[in-house]
């Protein structure tokens, strides 16, 4: 086989990995932008309100922030920043951890705070199984 033709999947899986991080990255400062800058619009689903409401959505959406600033880089070049992809995925089962243990202890009669929630662990469990697939099939395909 020769040299190009064995470049060709690395080159996809180098592709398809930057596709399935920069969908999470996008996503996440979306919502990051929301809660920052338009915080009104969230207070209720996280039953708060006033100015420590809107302080705290606000604050929340800083953290999203900053949280995704190790993204560009390794999009830009995943096979040259590996120990950044190793760093998103941590903080991405560490978000689904979080999330998953306050939902499990929120107790009964908190249902819209409940299911806002639930959104949050769907997706970072969906975004955690494209990173998590598509960065071992990258981590295969180089090793081959």
């Amino acid at each position: 086989m020769n040299e190009k033709a064995v470049g060709r999947p690395l080159t996809a899986v180098t592709w398809v990995t930057r596709l399935c991080f920069a969908f999470v990255f996008v996503v996440n400062v979306q919502c990051a932008l929301g809660f920052a800058l338009t915080p009104e619009a969230y207070m209720g689903a996280y039953e708060l309100s006033g100015v420590p409401g809107r302080a705290g959505v606000q604050g929340i959406g800083i953290a999203f922030l900053m949280w995704n600033c190790t993204y560009p880089a390794f999009i830009a070049a995943p096979r040259r920043f590996t120990a950044l992809g190793v760093v998103i995925l941590a903080q991405q089962v560490v978000g689904l951890i979080g999330e998953s243990a306050i939902r499990a202890a929120l107790p009964a009669g908190h249902d819209l705070l409940a299911s806002s929630i639930d959104l949050f662990i769907a997706f970072d469990a969906l975004g955690l199984f494209l990173m998590a697939a598509s960065f071992a099939a990258l981590k295969i395909t180089e090793h081959r």
